[in-house]
């Protein structure tokens, strides 16, 4: 099947040269003036330090997983973890370093129009989007062309996923820590406005956009991608299909990705509705891939066509909805917030309780969906037809996650413009971060439904070579494994949102001091200490970050031990169930909390200052770490448990 192979090899390709053809754009750009350059020079460093010393830390669990495999598999096992690590780390890197080059980039262009900022912000967020798909698809063609088994590529997936969880965690620490003390003390306390240069936690703030939400969010979907292509593989292998069929993800991948370059050459400033047309690209990209995918499907399995179109478009279709639930439910243009919004007038609790409530309700139509993708595409092609539906959505990977970087891109700019002085352009960067709201919801709700599908793949693949045909539900250790399942994502959660909140504590205490202690800081008559406030998130992020990778990493191995294999079949159930539950609710509760402060802070019931608008400052600072911490984090919890539990049984262990 040379013919899988050449178009999995031109999506990767492809998508190398474009990231660098984008980087190339951004990066001839005029920086803007002195004051803007200084402002973007200080979000680089502190950008930089942290990812410097947070890959340092995770290079440290890298050598020690890294000798346990070689123990266990082999050096070929040793090599591919290590590559999968690299891949992930170098992926988020880059794409941070553009965007961090693209902020002040932006902030000029914003100067001079939407069009030209949309373009900036854009381009740039296609860097990471392409580097994050090139990657993935590039990795796994490689190492399946040497190793062959597509087993034996489990350990690429593994190292994905440790900087994914290490990542995501970090940074979602990092951004929240200086995101909840940047608010609590300035817009709560001093009253002043966001993104202004008086705040101490400013600067944090605006590195954290960059490590949570770019080299974050990009870890993140690195590993989905890498982990659907592969366990989609070895559900094939395991099954006895044919080689082409066990190509055949990594050629949907290769399709999705050349669509997805495609539709982003329709990004044009030929509209004054950044909206429209980042809404139009991301439409088309699943269209044209629904489109060859059918077409590669007749050309070379003309008998299973309809197998392999239709749970591939089950999947795009899932993608799109649970993105546009999302939307739905926390777009302050929507009922749900607009609603949020107005219980804040009431005080505090009522906003919190309301925002809580709408995002259980966000919880069920996603949920519908994947639960009926899933069972479609299981009538249409077995457990193939499944992983099939998670190709399918993660297929349009490179596409979602350009939409998604271009949000921190233009949140920066917006703070540089009121930074320097340039407060009257602020217009420009409001519509582009009012868009770049729209496209951080789609993709966290299209990262977790992608997440809940490549999981279902895993599990699917764990039962397969642990010859599971069927989980007993009345087995004791079946149902003691769902249970411990669900109480380890408890954990998790808990132990992140606690991170956040005791890291926050210090930041609030570092900002209250220097207001406090720097005579003319209120008044705008001195400097604040910056570096400060980066510290002690980067401090906080580091220390706290450790315990609950740990507790993912480790809890299957002591279930599979102490329990056996069909505990860990429960418990990755359980996992993936309350899981995607949790994921949910965090990420669309803190998000439209989030849209509510928002649509208060545009004039609406009374505006700024007001004691609505303090109460929405609240409920938003409530769901900051659910949103952009724990919630997120999630995604990566429930299918590394499950990438361990797959080690485990190749292994002999369970």
């Amino acid at each position: 099947m040379q013919t899988l192979e050449i178009i999995t090899l031109s999506g990767g390709l492809g998508a190398l040269l474009t990231a660098a053809l984008a980087a190339k754009s951004v990066l001839r750009r005029p920086k803007g003036d002195r004051k803007m350059i200084e402002i973007s020079e200080a979000i680089k460093t502190g950008a930089s330090t942290f990812l410097r010393r947070q890959y340092s830390s995770i290079g440290l669990f890298v050598v020690c997983a890294a000798v346990l495999l070689l123990l266990a598999f082999g050096w070929q096992a040793t090599v591919a973890y290590i590559c999968g690590s690299l891949s992930s780390m170098l992926a988020g890197y880059m794409g941070m370093r553009i965007a961090v080059e693209a902020n002040c980039r932006t902030a000029q262009g914003a100067l001079k129009g939407l069009q030209e900022a949309l373009q900036i912000a854009f381009r740039s967020g296609l860097v990471m989007g392409m580097l994050v798909a090139g990657l993935a698809v590039l990795g796994v063609l490689g190492f399946k062309s040497w190793l062959i088994d597509p087993e034996k590529l489990l350990p690429f997936s593994f190292g994905a996923s440790t900087v994914a969880i290490f990542g995501r965690v970090g940074g979602g620490l990092y951004t929240k820590t200086a995101d909840v003390g940047a608010d609590l003390v300035g817009k709560v306390e001093v009253g002043i406005p966001e993104d202004d240069p008086r705040n101490p936690a400013v600067i944090a703030d605006n590195v954290g956009d960059n490590v949570g939400d770019v080299a974050g969010m990009g870890a993140d979907l690195f590993e989905s991608f890498v982990a659907q292509m592969i366990a989609t593989m070895i559900v094939a292998s395991v099954a006895g299909l044919a080689s082409g069929y066990v190509l055949l993800p990594l050629a949907i991948a290769g399709i999705g990705t050349l669509c997805s370059i495609v539709s982003a050459l329709t990004i044009r400033p030929r509209s004054k509705n950044p909206s429209y047309i980042l809404n139009f690209a991301s439409i088309l990209s699943m269209v044209l891939t629904a489109v060859f995918v059918a077409f590669l499907s007749y050309v070379l399995f003309s008998s299973e066509v309809i197998k392999i179109t239709v749970p591939v478009v089950l999947g795009l279709i899932s993608g799109a909805t649970v993105g546009l639930a999302s939307d739905y439910f926390t777009n302050y243009l929507h009922n749900p917030a607009r609603h949020v919004a107005r219980s804040a007038l009431t005080g505090s609790a009522t906003n919190i309780l309301s925002g809580y409530a709408v995002g259980l309700f966000s919880c069920i139509l996603p949920i519908i969906v994947i639960a009926g993708a899933v069972v479609l595409a299981y009538s249409i092609n077995g457990l193939y037809g499944i992983c099939l539906a998670g190709m399918g959505m993660l297929s349009v990977t490179a596409m979602v996650v350009s939409a998604d970087a271009y949000g921190p891109v233009a949140d920066n700019a917006g703070g540089i413009i009121e930074q320097t002085g340039h407060g009257v352009k602020r217009e420009v960067t409001d519509a582009l971060d009012a868009v770049g709201n729209t496209t951080k919801a789609i993709s966290k709700g299209f990262a977790i439904g992608s997440a809940a599908l490549t999981a279902i793949a895993l599990f699917v693949s764990y039962c397969q070579l642990v010859e599971l045909d069927r989980l007993d539900l009345l087995h004791p250790t079946v149902v003691a494994g769902a249970f411990v399942g669900a109480a380890v994502i408890a954990l998790f959660s808990a132990l992140v949102v606690m991170g956040v909140s005791r890291n926050a504590f210090r930041m609030v205490e570092e900002v209250r001091r220097q207001f406090r202690e720097i005579p003319g800081l209120r008044e705008g008559k001195a400097k604040p200490d910056y570096g400060r406030c980066v510290d002690i998130a980067t401090r906080g992020a580091l220390k706290e970050l450790v315990l609950p990778a740990l507790v993912i990493i480790l809890s299957p191995f002591l279930v599979g031990v102490s329990l056996g294999k069909e505990a860990v079949g429960g418990m990755l159930m359980g996992s993936i169930t309350l899981g995607l539950v949790f994921a949910l609710q965090m990420a669309n509760s803190g998000a439209v909390w989030d849209n509510a402060k928002k649509y208060i802070e545009l004039g609406n019931l009374g505006g700024k200052g007001t004691p609505a608008h303090q109460s929405a400052v609240v409920g938003d600072t409530v769901g900051d770490p659910l949103k952009d911490a724990a919630g997120p984090s999630l995604n990566i919890a429930i299918k590394l448990m499950s990438i361990v539990a797959l080690l485990m049984a190749l292994a002999g262990i369970v």
